[in-house]
């Protein structure tokens, strides 16, 4: 009997030539720039890291997929858009994921099958789920050549819609669902994941969030201990444990502060105000904006008073105020608010190519621990794509574009959904690339930068 997949079709006839197809080109590969991903894992060897953190019980000689293979081939496929445990058993004996797993593209041994998968994301324990966290930090911290004089670091939760009754899920007012509330801290500077933290759906209290930040900190420090850290978060973060902390652990923060009556009622913030909307409107202009700072303490802050720099804006809507709090004690209050806090947007735009480049909202498994493996392996496959982009040149020209600052999706698009025919001989494999790819040479680039250094 024929098999589906090899009985030819047909499309118009083309100059009069009859025009078939069939899926029979035999050992052909969709993704072929998995190979490159498996390079980047090879350099940062993040698969072993986190296998070395996980007990396998396993009779090692009985063993046919390792636990550091199956984590390997779990992250390649996220990165390459294959979210679900489920896409494994489909891509198994897919040559370009086979040759990027370290197997022969002849081997009847493919790779590890979906229920192999998804019993390793719920067999970590939660002692085993924290050094993996642990590992991520210390990924993150290796990352660097030389330990940085100085790093900010942007804090921020973000929805997570859960897909049925898990553990940790709670009922968000503000968001009108039951979610999870995902911790995500980013280096900004340079587009750099730093932990990622399942937590429910509510909003965290001071001591928690305190706490979440005193071991992330200290990590850190083990690696870089003179290295100036600055973090840098929403209201959310503005809580007195966390700003106490910090303070007493010369940590700096530029947080945003919510406003109330005592604030909007400060002799200085007020005349501030006033003196804009009256400019504004003498000067007949639509907005104008400008900035002032005060000492403000409030009654959870004890007797420690701290500083609040505000953006005042008057528009022809009206009057908006916005205040941050912080520990810095140079730098203007306009380069506070515009330069420094602003800059937090950019952790928004990390958070959505976490959440719909790498699809790591798919936490929808029961278990709160198995959720949380899978946002490490979601940050892992986040790691591989931020390893991809940094082997690409920058543009000379400042007309000319280039694929290093382009987004993860445009990135699979171009790079890594490459289809390769995968040729094996005796003694060689070969893979042959289309000869029209418009980004061959980028590609040939990312292979001699992520080429293993000579031993």
């Amino acid at each position: 009997m024929i098999h589906d997949s090899v009985v030819p079709f047909g499309f118009p006839a083309i100059c009069r030539k009859k025009v078939t197809a069939a899926f029979d080109g035999g050992r052909l590969t969709s993704d072929g720039g998995v190979l490159l991903l498996a390079q980047a894992e090879r350099r940062m060897g993040i698969a072993g890291h986190l296998a070395n953190c996980i007990a396998d019980p396993r009779d090692q000689s009985r063993v046919v997929h390792g636990l550091g293979d199956i984590l390997r081939a779990r992250m390649l496929a996220i990165a390459c858009g294959y979210e679900d445990a489920d896409d494994l058993d489909t891509l198994r004996h897919d040559p370009g994921f086979k040759l990027a797993a370290g197997k022969l593209p002849d081997a009847a041994v493919g790779l590890a099958s979906q229920p192999t998968v998804s019993r390793w994301e719920n067999a970590p324990t939660t002692r085993e789920l924290v050094q993996m966290m642990g590992v991520m930090v210390d990924i993150y911290c290796a990352s660097y050549p030389a330990p940085p004089a100085a790093v900010t670091l942007d804090i921020d939760e973000t929805v997570d819609i859960v897909h049925g009754g898990q553990q940790l899920s709670f009922w968000n007012g503000h968001y009108g669902t039951r979610c999870f509330l995902p911790i995500h801290v980013y280096d900004t500077a340079t587009g750099r994941p730093v932990a990622m933290l399942l937590r429910a759906g509510k909003t965290p209290s001071g001591a928690e969030m305190a706490g979440h930040v005193r071991r992330l900190i200290r990590r850190i420090k083990k690696h870089w201990p003179r290295a100036r850290i600055t973090l840098r978060g929403d209201g959310h973060c503005g809580r007195p444990e966390i700003m106490a902390w910090c303070e007493v652990n010369r940590v700096d923060y530029v947080f945003g502060l919510p406003g109330n009556r005592i604030l909007h009622a400060d002799p200085v913030i007020a005349g501030a105000a006033d003196a804009v909307c009256v400019d504004r409107a003498t000067r007949g202009w639509p907005v104008l904006r400008r900035h002032a700072e005060t000492r403000y303490a409030a009654k959870s802050w004890g007797t420690t008073g701290r500083r609040v720099v505000a953006r005042i804006e008057a528009s022809t809507m009206g009057l908006d105020i916005r205040f941050v709090v912080t520990s810095l004690k140079d730098g203007t209050a306009e380069r506070i608010c515009d330069t420094l806090y602003c800059a937090r947007g950019r952790a928004e735009n990390l958070i959505k190519l976490h959440k719909s480049q790498l699809a790591s909202d798919r936490t929808s498994c029961r278990s709160a621990n198995a959720n949380q493996m899978r946002l490490i392996l979601h940050t892992a496959a986040f790691w591989l794509m931020w390893r991809i982009q940094q082997a690409i040149p920058k543009a000379t020209a400042p007309d000319v574009t280039s694929l290093a600052t382009a987004e993860f999706a445009t990135l699979r698009l171009r790079l890594l959904k490459v289809a390769a025919r995968v040729i094996e001989s005796a003694t060689r494999i070969r893979v042959a690339f289309a000869s029209a790819c418009p980004d061959a040479a980028t590609f040939r680039t990312i292979v001699l930068a992520l080429r293993p250094a000579p031993t």
